[in-house]
């Protein structure tokens, strides 16, 4: 990750970053630690699988650790206030239908770093994401994704 790159985060998402980092640093660090102290309990280093699994873990949750602390220094948080209806941006819950289909969908446009589109959180660097972003309610947009093109009709858009 590019150091001083600004992250753009609704509130939960700044939330739940935070509490990811406090979960790492409190509860992963002592149970890596207390993992490492057993294994070297059982002695010979140099074939100790245990010892190894538990060092490249705490390699991991160091990393992701300052990967986490790297994004809430460069963090800009989203002010509900912030966000507009009457075009897309992040922050933004929009509902779409897909051109040809009688069903809604309705997704929150979120930076990148909290997309998940299983729960309906679409990035605004995603090829739909792009494509919605400065959009108001009736404009027809399309998106190219992985098995075609697509194309919405903007329905709603709201807070």
């Amino acid at each position: 990750m590019m150091a001083g790159k600004e992250v753009i985060l609704t509130y939960d998402g700044l939330k739940d970053l935070e509490k990811e980092l406090e979960l790492l640093k409190s509860v992963k660090r002592m149970e890596i630690a207390e993992r490492i102290k057993i294994a070297i309990s059982f002695g010979d280093l140099t074939e100790n699988s245990e010892y190894d699994d538990a060092k490249t873990e705490q390699a991991h949750v160091e990393g992701r650790i300052q990967q986490l602390e790297q994004m809430l220094k460069n963090a800009r948080v989203i002010d509900e206030d912030e966000v507009n209806t009457e075009s897309v941006g992040i922050g933004s819950k929009v509902r779409i239908q897909e051109v040809g289909s009688d069903e809604e969908e309705e997704y929150t446009m979120v930076g990148s770093t909290e997309a998940n589109p299983m729960k309906q959180r679409i990035s605004n660097e995603s090829p739909v994401g792009m494509a919605l972003v400065g959009r108001k309610v009736g404009d027809e947009v399309e998106a190219s994704v992985p098995n075609g093109t697509v194309r919405y009709v903007i329905k709603g858009i709201s807070k």
